[in-house]
């Protein structure tokens, strides 16, 4: 689906406060950026950033930086930190591809991934954000005990990242479900989306995995 460009877009999120210009100026001082010592989580592809301030509300001693490529969806957010103000956001719009250049070794303790575009052809699998090229970038900026955490209700998509992750010689699955709100150890605590509360109502299971190194 393509998207729609929204008119001035661009010029909202450079002028934003929530938004960092030039994210790999700052490789290896995001903590001084950020003016905390805190853990930064990161979520990859985070949409309209629902799930991140809801997080971030919960979770004032935890800085988190959310990643989108595109403007006009980036704005959608931009426009709700407007409302919310929280002091423990920020957002980047960056390719996830490029992201061992925007975060050096070590520095993200936490990667959130929610309903990642599948990319069903197979041509195109190494652009799935779950893919052993992105598992490998991840581990090339995220601490030593630091985790991922996928979701989707794909369900195609979520049996070729189990079996990326038990194909890695880096990574291993700590946990899955494929039916996360019936599953009352994965779910606590569970924030939820907007596509996984658009999912849910529809009747589709979540599934959601958590992986290490």
């Amino acid at each position: 689906m393509r998207l729609r460009n929204i008119p001035g877009a661009d010029e909202i999120v450079s002028a934003s406060p929530y938004c960092i210009q030039n994210p790999a100026d700052h490789r290896g001082k995001w903590h001084s950026l950020l003016q905390s010592t805190n853990p930064i989580h990161l979520e990859i592809g985070m949409g309209k950033g629902r799930f991140l301030m809801d997080l971030a509300a919960l979770h004032p001693d935890i800085q988190y930086i959310g990643v989108e490529r595109y403007t006009s969806v980036l704005l959608r957010a931009v426009q709700k930190m407007d409302e919310r103000q929280l002091t423990n956001v920020h957002f980047i719009c960056e390719d996830a591809a490029n992201l061992p250049e925007v975060f050096a070794p070590a520095e993200i303790a936490r990667i959130y991934l929610n309903f990642s575009d599948p990319w069903p052809k197979d041509r195109h699998a190494k652009r799935r954000l779950t893919s052993h090229q992105f598992l490998e970038r991840y581990d090339q900026f995220l601490t030593p005990e630091g985790r991922l955490e996928f979701k989707t209700d794909n369900q195609d998509l979520f049996t070729f990242s189990l079996e990326e992750i038990e194909n890695s010689e880096i990574w291993h699955v700590d946990a899955y479900t494929r039916d996360l709100h019936h599953d009352p150890d994965m779910n606590e605590g569970n924030i939820m989306t907007e596509y996984e509360e658009k999912f849910s109502s529809l009747g589709n299971p979540i599934c959601k995995l958590i992986a290490s190194r």
